[in-house]
């Protein structure tokens, strides 16, 4: 009995810790400078380390710590394709003339461009996480304790204290989005909707030490407007939604996400579709522009690449969200992947074990574009929008763009794309002589 109550006693004092020094604080959007301290220790302890590997590391070899290993383990040759069968002059054809295709062949067999996009990005030096390089085996007895301190203070102090912050987060949510949306339609329940939304998602950050700056605010998506933005994680939207409200959209669940789903929608106009509607690309787009034609409604949050992309490329942009019309809100996201990798990799991780390498991680930081609105231009169609819209993106974000579909995570690529592929190879080579 006297260990029960013990036990109760330790809970409340955490629970009335948590909720003073951090709970209270964040849904006031105040800082006590406990996130800041921790952040410093956190740069000097991984600026300690990488020092420490450097000097560990017998014969320095630049490549293992200053390359960047998104530039891959192949030194491509950048030379386009036409270039390289332009050098072909020769009027018979010669067995040689087959190698560039054969090199592109095995260049894509070993690493593909698609393919590395899902796999979690590499870092230049070890952030005592996880080894996501080969050259980072044992160095010292004393970055060996401090590996296994931070194990400790990750596991035992961090896991805890995300947990209970993000229980806190999603039972205030939950409870907050119901009470609200018991109310009448008026200006009040919508600026109480805002309220909770924000408060829960400040909340939700500080579950996962996120560390966020967000740039140009002055560009912040406006009401009545459709807000783009590159996909990487799911935490994207909580990221966003700490700074401003937005409708969301998506595909109804169960289980918990189905439970805020059903409590969210009764407080804010979200967009949620069932299995079958989604599939219906014309109900999709009515219902996107009905909402985009209230100017009074919250703006919409869409993430045009379908799916999760692993922080070092933008990938195709589906147009179905730039035929619907209204102003797109272009927002990049970039990670900083030394402090935890927030890519979520659903082909390997489930969500539960997703969420699990994301709590035990040291911090999420990350910076957020705000970019000047854009419109369809006259003549221009859905895609051409949308490249645009992806370059802008890319460009702010530092990121790689790609033509890619990100579908290909999951399928594989469809014939008639590889037979129109072959017909530009046979073109060129007919063009150029090489094929009497």
């Amino acid at each position: 009995e006297d260990v029960g109550w013990a036990v109760v006693r330790v809970g409340a004092v955490w629970l009335g810790l948590v909720l003073a020094l951090i709970v209270v604080p964040s849904a006031l959007g105040v800082s006590l400078g406990i996130s800041e301290a921790y952040m410093w220790v956190l740069v000097k302890t991984l600026e300690w380390a990488t020092i420490r590997i450097e000097k560990g590391v017998k014969k320095p070899q630049p490549q293992m710590l200053k390359t960047p290993a998104a530039n891959g383990i192949i030194e491509r040759d950048e030379t386009p394709m036409e270039k390289e069968i332009a050098r072909l002059h020769r009027v018979d054809f010669e067995f040689s003339d087959i190698f560039y295709f054969c090199r592109k062949g095995f260049e894509a067999i070993v690493e593909d461009e698609v393919t590395q996009r899902f796999s979690s990005e590499e870092l230049v030096s070890w952030n005592l996480l996880t080894r996501t390089n080969v050259n980072f085996h044992y160095i010292s007895l004393r970055l060996t304790v401090v590996w296994v301190i931070g194990v400790i203070v990750r596991y035992c102090f961090l896991l805890p204290l995300r947990f209970t912050l993000a229980a806190i987060g999603i039972t205030s949510m939950i409870v907050g989005t119901t009470m609200v949306g018991q109310l009448p339609n008026s200006s009040v329940k919508n600026y109480l909707s805002e309220v909770v939304h924000l408060t829960c998602s400040r909340i939700l950050v500080r579950a996962l030490s996120g560390t966020i700056r967000y740039h140009n605010k002055e560009n912040k998506p406006q009401k009545g407007g459709i807000c783009v933005a590159n996909h990487t994680s799911p935490i994207d939207a909580i990221i966003l939604t700490n700074d401003g409200c937005y409708a969301m959209v998506g595909q109804v669940h169960g289980g918990l996400m189905g439970v805020i789903q059903r409590a969210t929608v009764k407080a804010c106009p979200h967009v949620w579709f069932e299995r079958s509607e989604v599939k219906d690309r014309h109900l999709v787009t009515k219902r996107l522009r009905e909402h985009v034609a209230d100017k009074s409604k919250l703006p919409i949050l869409i993430f045009p690449e379908g799916t999760c992309i692993n922080n070092t490329s933008v990938m195709m942009f589906k147009k179905g969200s730039f035929e619907i019309g209204g102003t797109i809100y272009p927002v990049a996201i970039k990670y900083d992947p030394q402090f935890g990798d927030a890519f979520w990799n659903s082909s390997k991780y489930n969500i539960v074990s997703y969420l699990l390498r994301i709590m035990t991680s040291w911090a999420i930081v990350c910076n957020v574009w705000y970019m000047p609105p854009m419109v369809r231009e006259e003549g221009e169609d859905a895609v051409q929008f949308a490249n645009r819209v992806r370059s802008a993106i890319a460009r702010q974000g530092g990121l790689t763009e790609l033509p890619w579909d990100g579908g290909l995570k999951r399928a594989k690529v469809k014939d008639t794309f590889r037979e129109e592929q072959q017909k530009n190879y046979s073109k060129m080579l007919v063009r150029n002589g090489s094929i009497g």
